[in-house]
């Protein structure tokens, strides 16, 4: 479990799926007995001492049954919902793009079982001025495009022929990188399947697309301690 300063008050924590119902169970020893409000993105514990828990859905929507007077759902079956929610598995696809490096996979739960990963040499910026910094800017912008075109290929060969078995596509690396592939029409299957997660990875090495389930597949909870 990571945690880290929320804007507005708070802190995030990232749960993984498995460690949630025990999450959950520890807030309530913390804070008290929690009434839980449900909404297809978001479920909110507020706890007796006034302590918040805003536990974010991966892979929304989340779906619950109504209750017989017409609600969302008893405390208990939105928490339980979101379990059961969260652990599901699911196959999803994942880019992560960066100038001169590329990773595409795709992942059974946790288990990676189709994966190409390369890179492609780009120049960092020049110091030098005149024509000597123009003749670079334009060698790097053929390479950038060059290793851009690369990793567009290796989606195309790895991802797009499973699309359709995909529940979702993560990407992550680099944004704007990420942003030139979004014209490549071969693409438009991936990111039609595109999850609001985005993973700042460095370098994709294998090692980095190996662990990307540990990021895309967890639980992200705004924690508000009362009289924060």
């Amino acid at each position: 479990m990571t945690a880290r300063p929320a804007a507005g008050g708070g802190r995030w924590v990232s749960v993984a799926p498995e460690r949630l119902a025990g999450w959950i169970r520890g807030f309530e020893e913390r804070h008290g007995p929690f009434e839980a409000a449900a909404t297809a993105l978001v479920v909110r514990l507020t706890a007796a001492d006034g302590s918040a828990a805003e536990c974010h859905v991966p892979f929304p929507p989340l779906t619950l049954a109504a209750d017989p007077d017409g609600g969302g759902g008893s405390p208990g079956g939105a928490v339980d919902g979101l379990v059961v929610h969260a652990t599901r598995p699911r196959t999803v696809g994942v880019l992560l793009v960066r100038l001169g490096g590329y990773a595409a996979g795709v992942f059974e739960g946790q288990r990676l079982v189709a994966s190409k990963v390369g890179s492609r040499l780009v120049h960092g910026r020049s110091a030098a001025g005149g024509w000597s910094q123009q003749r670079f800017a334009r060698r790097r912008e053929k390479q950038s495009a060059e290793a851009l075109r690369a990793a567009a290929d290796v989606a195309a060969r790895v991802l797009v022929p499973r699309a359709g078995e995909m529940d979702a596509a993560v990407f992550g690396g680099d944004r704007r990188a990420v942003d030139e592939l979004r014209a490549d029409r071969r693409l438009a299957p991936i990111f039609s399947l595109e999850e609001g997660v985005f993973l700042p990875v460095p370098d994709p090495k294998l090692a980095v697309l190996e662990d990307a389930p540990r990021q895309f597949r967890a639980v992200r909870i705004r924690v508000l301690d009362a009289g924060a």
